[in-house]
């Protein structure tokens, strides 16, 4: 089966998107061919049977030359070659460019799509999408009709548990890029709260940088809260990390905390469970994951009172109590979020879409 894959960022070394890398190699071990073509390429570390085309963003190219580029690129190769379907992922404008000569084609096509944004473009995929995949429900913003939920696809091999002890004073910390939508200011007032509450130290590491550049602006601000609060000798800001790198901080920390609201589909929360580590979170998308510690887990979103309590009981776990609680998220991973379901999963609806069956949702 030959595949034609979408993909809006391929660089192993991309903070955000690296992860895909990871999706890829698992893809192709179970296809003969992957034909990639990416907004923006990096380090393309794939298998052989992977061709990645960029269509230039890392080059500068403006949006003309970038879809002059794009059709380039799929016409050359729906001409030489039979597409058994196409996975199109975080990137529903290439979907619609596409959709045209995939229906002439006769070549199905599946998006994926995990954000809260709502846009006109998503509206459209959806549209002209056979299905739409997300690796939850309440990560997807738009109708229910074509969705079909697949898990998160966590390189578990990657992502896992070590015989190292945490870092010393217990660090809480937080993955993920400094934008305003990530509510970064109820962790540092938690921070606030738990400080006066606790005499054993503690630390609070935020690891993430910019996206765009309005987010400068919040990141300063954020900065300024720190100092505010007092929090400069507790709170540290570490530089966007390699995906691949991201492991080493999740041992060294007691506990991951994610502040979305429902709507997203942080990855970085099922990373550390992953780990085995604990992650407080109040988005209702980790539900499923957090099962039987549900309550000791969430949070009210934006409520740095409830976030204070809950992290300041996780910080009085014993070790054997900790470890218990992270071997039974990281089972909960392996069972719903792995990187090999995932891809199996996804070769399972490839085939189904090609021969014209319905995917059970």
């Amino acid at each position: 089966m030959r595949i034609l894959l979408f993909n809006l960022t391929t660089d192993i070394d991309d903070p955000i998107l690296g992860f895909t890398t990871y999706w890829i190699t698992a893809l192709a071990k179970r296809l003969d061919f992957i034909h990639v073509i990416t907004m923006r390429a990096g380090r393309i570390v794939v298998p052989n049977n992977v061709e990645v085309c960029s269509v230039g963003k890392e080059r500068g190219f403006g949006e003309p030359r970038r879809v002059f580029e794009f059709y380039r690129h799929l016409i050359r190769i729906l001409h030489g070659n039979c597409i058994d379907a196409c996975f199109s992922h975080m990137i529903p404008i290439f979907s619609i460019l596409a959709s045209p000569l995939l229906r002439a084609k006769n070549i199905p096509l599946v998006t994926w799509y995990a954000h809260p944004s709502l846009t006109v473009v998503l509206k459209i995929a959806h549209c002209v999408s056979q299905y739409m995949l997300s690796s939850v429900e309440t990560a997807y913003p738009y109708k229910r009709n074509k969705l079909v939920t697949i898990g998160q696809g966590i390189n578990t091999d990657v992502f896992c548990p070590s015989d190292i002890s945490p870092d010393k004073p217990q660090i809480i910390l937080c993955v993920g890029r400094l934008s305003q939508v990530k509510g970064h200011p109820t962790l540092l007032e938690a921070a606030a709260i738990l400080r006066q509450r606790r005499r054993e130290p503690f630390r609070v590491v935020l690891i993430g940088g910019a996206a765009m550049p309005a987010d400068e602006d919040y990141i300063r601000s954020l900065h300024e809260r720190v100092w505010a609060l007092n929090l400069q000798d507790i709170v540290h800001f570490e530089a966007p990390v390699a995906n691949a790198e991201l492991p080493f901080w999740y041992r060294k920390c007691t506990l991951h905390v994610n502040l979305t609201p429902t709507g997203f589909g942080d990855k970085v929360a099922w990373e550390a469970m992953s780990c085995g580590k604990p992650c407080l979170a109040a988005n209702a998308g980790f539900a499923d994951t957090f099962g039987m510690y549900k309550d000791l887990l969430f949070f009210q979103h934006g409520d740095a009172e409830d976030l204070a309590t809950k992290l300041e009981g996780q910080l009085w776990l014993s070790h054997h109590e900790r470890v218990q609680l992270g071997s039974y998220l990281r089972s909960r991973v392996l069972q719903k979020h792995a990187l090999e379901n995932l891809a199996d999963n996804l070769v399972t609806l490839f085939h189904q879409v090609r021969e014209g069956h319905a995917p059970r949702p």
